[in-house]
């Protein structure tokens, strides 16, 4: 909203927000920003519009174009307002009910790994759990995260929704399991992404459980596959099957973290509680450093009572476990897998590819990932 005679022509970047200042003299050349860097407040566009910069890297860090900005005015013009009106603008409700904090976008890392692994997991089918690694890690990808993506789930819907033709393929994770004498950098695939690769699976990963049940230290074996390359990577995500058998196990094993998907449905939200006792037994008998990154709310739809009864509930019960963000519920997401690629790719400016990437900001945000 513009003050009357005057018009938006510069950029601030201020924290996780860039916020459109209203100045009384229109400029179209670099501004000077509040801690003294110049940017171009019309790369990519014309004078007046929104700064679009190409390569965040170039800038210091937090300083970048953030399409959800809030537009704020100048600070002289905001002494004229009511003493909080500022400070309510910036206090977003988000649709956890919550106070929206603003991540901000994370500056390049100077070095690689050890990686951050993260266990996808949740015992109920349909969650959206396939969908939110694939585009997890897609986005960590674009914040310049060296990500592998385990497809530890025999159907291999991860694998086939980067590409990977998953029936052609002599090795799988399922032979760095049940053999000796293979490496896993023998199976990694690169996407049509950089910086994102992934450890495919197929229905021969089904006979694994029963192959391993005899074998010493059974729980652990995920956790030696990937030992070899956790230097190459930054963050390796595990897309876990819908169950808590053996494979869940030593999926929960290995990681650091754990991210729970959870469609904003109320039998979904029935099975979290046992969800999280399994986690309280890996992490007392053989895990101790397994912790839960957050409980993340997919399938939304604000239009229904029932989406937002069960997100305030979730978040009654589980507190600041939950991710602020929430994925909401697009035909994109499918249209995407039959693509075979992410969505941050196949509709990078579609709010479900902004809701991936805020989620991958939050995580960095809490520790999560580098």
């Amino acid at each position: 909203m513009a003050a009357q005679g005057r018009s938006p022509s510069s950029l601030e970047a201020v924290g996780s927000v860039a916020v459109h200042t209203f100045a009384a003299r229109r400029s179209t050349a670099a501004h000077m920003s509040m801690d003294g860097h110049h940017v171009n407040a019309t790369a990519g566009g014309q004078a007046g519009e929104p700064a679009r910069i190409a390569d965040y890297e170039k800038l210091p860090e937090g300083h970048f174009y953030d399409p959800d900005a809030e537009y704020e005015p100048d600070p002289e013009y905001a002494a004229t307002l009511a003493p909080d009106a500022a400070r309510q603008r910036r206090e977003r409700v988000g649709p956890t009910g919550r106070t929206l904090p603003y991540f901000p976008i994370p500056g390049p890392l100077t070095d690689h790994g050890p990686a951050k692994i993260i266990a996808m997991c949740n015992q109920k089918g349909g969650v959206g759990k396939t969908t939110s690694t694939i585009n997890l890690g897609a986005a960590l990808a674009e914040y310049g995260r060296r990500v592998l993506l385990v497809d530890f789930d025999p159907q291999g819907a991860l694998s086939v929704g980067l590409g990977v033709p998953t029936h052609t393929l002599d090795l799988t994770i399922y032979d760095l399991l049940v053999t000796r004498g293979h490496e896993i950098t023998e199976i990694i695939q690169r996407t049509a992404v950089p910086g994102l690769h992934v450890a495919p699976a197929n229905i021969d990963l089904s006979a694994a459980e029963v192959q391993l049940v005899g074998e010493v230290a059974r729980e652990q074996i995920l956790a030696r596959v990937l030992r070899p390359v956790l230097d190459d990577y930054d963050v390796i995500l595990i897309d876990c099957q819908p169950s808590l058998g053996l494979l869940t196990v030593n999926a929960l094993t290995a990681a650091h973290g754990v991210v729970i998907p959870l469609e904003t449905e109320y039998f979904a939200m029935r099975g979290v509680a046992l969800l999280v006792e399994t986690i309280d037994k890996i992490t007392d008998r053989l895990n101790p450093g397994l912790v839960v990154d957050g409980i993340l709310a997919t399938m939304y739809d604000g239009r229904t009572l029932h989406s937002r009864e069960v997100v305030g509930s979730v978040v009654e019960h589980f507190g600041d476990k939950v991710f602020h963000t929430v994925i909401s519920r697009t035909v994109k997401f499918p249209d995407a897998t039959l693509a075979a690629e992410p969505i941050t790719t196949y509709a990078t400016g579609h709010s479900g590819a902004n809701a991936y990437r805020q989620l991958a900001r939050e995580l960095i945000s809490r520790g999560g990932a580098p």
